[in-house]
């Protein structure tokens, strides 16, 4: 879901640096052959992780959700040059399609790939992380949070996803909206840590920034 006007976005777009060919390419065949095409990054919200991580030089990144690898490639744009990202997919049958892009990458060497539950996977990955992107099962935030908070450095970066649900968040939760409410929580929890600070963007479906003092 979009919240910002389109023609803006469009503009937005055209004035901001280009994705490269390998990314063209993923998203095009995403959205040709992968079910929920919907699921990945923009392209703009993909040059906002590039030029982040550009700019911190991380040599350690925690993906929570890598879907089909776009923005696994677009975060290690700016990985050190002996630096790691460590992606984690739930959905094993996504992994030769993410292996056919992420073998085209000058950083192929450095993208480690977790296939299984990513709350049993954190727990095995050592920290600590200079970026951790958080693009997973809504339900699940708050409990990601718990466990990836204490192995964030200090200056370190947490950007999470789909913090403004489609716009659920302004709206009266349904009791059995479950990630609805886990989302409205993950926000408040955000906002009130003191370990944290935070600036949720309303790009896309919402990104929040959140830099561990």
């Amino acid at each position: 879901m979009n919240l910002i006007n389109e023609s803006i976005l469009e503009y937005s777009l055209k004035k901001s640096n280009k994705e490269s060919e390998i990314l063209k390419k993923l998203r095009k065949e995403t959205n040709q052959k992968v079910l929920h095409p919907r699921m990945l990054t923009s392209p703009l919200q993909g040059r906002l992780l590039s030029l982040i991580s550009k700019l911190i030089r991380p040599k350690k990144i925690l993906e929570i959700g890598t879907y089909t690898g776009y923005g696994t490639l677009c975060l290690s744009e700016g990985l050190d040059s002996n630096g790691t990202i460590h992606t984690i997919e739930v959905n094993e049958e996504l992994i030769d399609f993410q292996n056919k892009f992420f073998n085209q990458s000058d950083k192929k060497n450095q993208i480690i790939q977790h296939v299984g539950n990513a709350l049993n996977l954190i727990k095995k990955i050592s920290g600590p992380f200079d970026i951790v992107f958080l693009d997973a099962d809504k339900g699940n935030y708050i409990n990601y949070f718990e466990l990836i908070s204490p192995k964030i450095k200090k200056g370190g970066l947490l950007i999470s996803d789909n913090v403004l649900w489609s716009g659920k968040v302004l709206e009266k939760t349904d009791k059995d909206d479950l990630d609805t409410q886990v989302i409205k929580k993950f926000n408040s929890l955000l906002q009130k840590n003191k370990t944290f600070e935070t600036v949720l963007l309303p790009i896309r479906d919402g990104l929040s920034l959140s830099r561990k003092i």
